[in-house]
């Protein structure tokens, strides 16, 4: 579904993206794991078209979406979760979610998408009203995942959707997002809860410094050495 080649980006003289290749196959959970400023949110950024390659190709369903801009990049089935949550918060809960699907050109379908929100989301349902601001960290990334799912990916990008949030929280994200790929959403996923990642994903990627250091499948980063040493805290 989605490869990257040799993917490199800087900002001035510092290189955030060295040279990366990745893969990720239609159906999958893939995580990326790794230290603050390996280079994890700007490869996320990168392949939305919030940052331009300095070198490489991202290839998407076969098509080169390198020099792309971002609301191309969606209306072909690419989603992004930002970090941070960045709601409106001037903005009611439903019209953080008419943002997401400002692409869309089905506006008569749009009513069984929030109900599709709600349905993960119930919470939403009876904040509707509420203005994002107002809402609780939690209760902002849910909306968050909702305004990205709005748009009907294909492919759901998401970084750190568990930052900040209470364990029960933590756990009740990561259940929603095997649920949502279970409906036939491939997902791409930084997640500082290294553990967690893994444990969902079905294959993993290592960065460090804006290398791919290490990949394989999600048990066998799980059970390697280095991986258990630097982000598992074992």
């Amino acid at each position: 579904m989605l490869s990257i080649n040799n993917l490199s980006v800087h900002y001035g003289k510092i290189w955030a993206l060295k040279g990366i290749d990745m893969e990720i196959s239609q159906g999958e959970i893939v995580c990326l794991i790794g230290a603050n400023g390996a280079g994890k949110t700007t490869t996320l950024r990168t392949i939305s078209g919030l940052v331009k390659p300095t070198d490489g190709t991202i290839r998407y369903k076969g098509m080169s979406i390198g020099n792309l801009e971002p609301p191309d990049i969606v209306r072909h089935g690419i989603s992004h979760c930002p970090e941070g949550r960045q709601v409106f918060p001037r903005m009611t809960v439903m019209e953080n979610l008419e943002m997401g699907a400002y692409t869309r050109k089905d506006r008569h379908k749009l009513t069984e998408d929030y109900q599709r929100v709600f349905d993960y989301f119930p919470i939403l349902a009876e904040r509707r009203w509420q203005l994002a601001g107002t809402l609780s960290g939690g209760e902002q990334q849910m909306l968050a995942i909702g305004r990205a799912l709005m748009s009907r990916p294909q492919l759901l990008l998401l970084d750190e959707p568990s930052l900040g949030l209470a364990p029960f929280l933590m756990e009740k994200i990561f259940e929603i997002i095997q649920m949502i790929n279970k409906e036939g959403v491939t997902i791409l996923l930084i997640e500082q809860n290294a553990y967690q990642a893994l444990t969902i994903a079905h294959r993993g990627y290592v960065m460090e410094t804006g290398y791919i250091s290490l990949s394989g499948s999600a048990k066998d980063l799980l059970h390697n050495e280095h991986v258990k040493k630097a982000y598992l805290g074992e």
